[in-house]
């Protein structure tokens, strides 16, 4: 095999690194959302409603590199959970507003001891996993394809 061919191994892929990456982050927070009644979608929901609400669909799917139509039953979920409401808003009726219900502001006191036990399970520190994820930022977000 030439150098060339190495190119094509399995583990010297960068997309079979990310995407094996992100299934582990996801099983990494599965134990630690549970006890707040959050899967990790719905958690990411609730970190940009934290930073800002309320907020439109499209907002939020933006803010969340989402479609809509991927965001919106997230939403739904947590509003069946009692954490969102959503409202027409009184600007422009045919824009509904997602916002924090006072159950959903409250888990947010929870919520801060995640990243704390995000680090003792992974063994990095805030500046190593800072490091990461601007390792990533070329690959994060949204893509215009």
């Amino acid at each position: 095999m030439t150098e060339r061919d190495d190119l094509l191994k399995l583990d010297n892929q960068l997309c079979f690194a990310i995407v094996t990456a992100a299934r582990n982050v996801v099983a990494i927070y599965r134990p630690v959302l549970e006890p707040l009644g959050l899967t990790h979608p719905q958690y990411l929901v609730m970190l940009a409603l934290w930073e800002e609400s309320p907020r439109t669909l499209g907002d939020l799917a933006s803010a969340l590199a989402l479609e809509p139509a991927t965001a919106s039953p997230l939403v739904k979920r947590l509003e069946a959970q009692g954490y969102v409401r959503r409202e027409r808003r009184a600007d422009d009726e045919r824009r509904l507003a997602i916002g924090l219900t006072e159950e959903g502001a409250a888990l947010r006191r929870l919520a801060l001891e995640v990243p704390e036990q995000i680090m003792a399970r992974t063994g990095l520190d805030v500046e190593r996993l800072t490091a990461i994820r601007d390792a990533l930022a070329p690959f994060a977000g949204s893509v215009d394809a």
